[in-house]
């Protein structure tokens, strides 16, 4: 069987809310037309999920099998470790320029670019760790534009919790999770050790009690791409 591979192409996007150049991914399915309507999946870790994740080759795959809805994949890079958690973590000072780049200038931006839904339901956020952290915040903020989020061992602390304890619209926003049963130490950016297990056991008790649209696993593995590859078939396929 003859898979229509995607490609993968990049531009430059200047952010005038984070004040810098931006290398974009972009992953275009193999029968891409601008006669056809496409959801946006919106990948943080961007070259991570392109190279570790190979998430367009398992695209490519889904797509073939009709088993996932015809999607254009964007992967946002981090410069270095510095630079990923000054934007996605909660407390990063960047964090709140981030979230607004993603809902004000991207979105936009790709919409007149691209063939797509231009609604919530049409645009998912992915990450891994802070990425999924950074994704969860992000839709929470603004529901209307993204309403899929899939969570790949995210770093669930306090704001996080009380960002989803306050959110009221769950209806508007499906959100897919998973945590691994070896995540109790992590090696974080700042040189810490963290039980990621513990918390997000808690994360996932509170986004079912709240009756958001939900799916949650728990792998046997840790915090590595070695376990986050394989899911993101499943994730996809889900989700999109």
């Amino acid at each position: 069987m003859n898979t229509a591979k995607g490609t993968i192409t990049d531009f430059t996007f200047k952010s005038e809310v984070l004040g810098e150049d931006l290398e974009i991914l972009v992953y275009l399915p193999g029968n891409y037309s601008p006669l056809y309507k496409y959801n946006i999946l919106i990948a943080q870790d961007g070259k991570d999920y392109f190279q570790l994740g190979r998430i367009g080759r398992t695209a490519d795959e889904l797509l073939d099998a009709k088993e996932m809805e015809n999607t254009i994949i964007i992967g946002i890079p981090y410069k270095n470790v510095q630079d990923r958690r000054r934007k996605y973590h909660p407390d990063g000072e960047q964090n709140a320029a981030y979230i607004r780049f993603l809902a004000h200038e991207l979105v936009p931006y790709l919409d007149e670019k691209y063939p797509t839904y231009q609604m919530g339901m049409g645009r998912a956020l992915i990450g891994d760790s802070l990425g999924a952290t950074v994704s969860l915040l992000t839709a929470l903020q603004y529901p209307n534009t993204f309403g899929t989020v899939i969570l790949q061992s995210p770093l669930a602390n306090e704001k996080v919790m009380e960002e989803v304890k306050s959110f009221k619209d769950t209806h508007l926003l499906n959100i897919y999770h998973v945590i691994g049963t070896g995540e109790t130490t992590v090696k974080t950016t700042d040189g810490k050790e963290e039980d990621f297990l513990t918390p997000n056991r808690e994360l996932s008790q509170l986004i079912k009690d709240k009756g958001f649209p939900y799916f949650y696993d728990e792998f046997d593995g840790d915090h590595t791409w070695t376990y986050w590859q394989p899911d993101l078939k499943r994730a996809l396929k889900q989700m999109l």
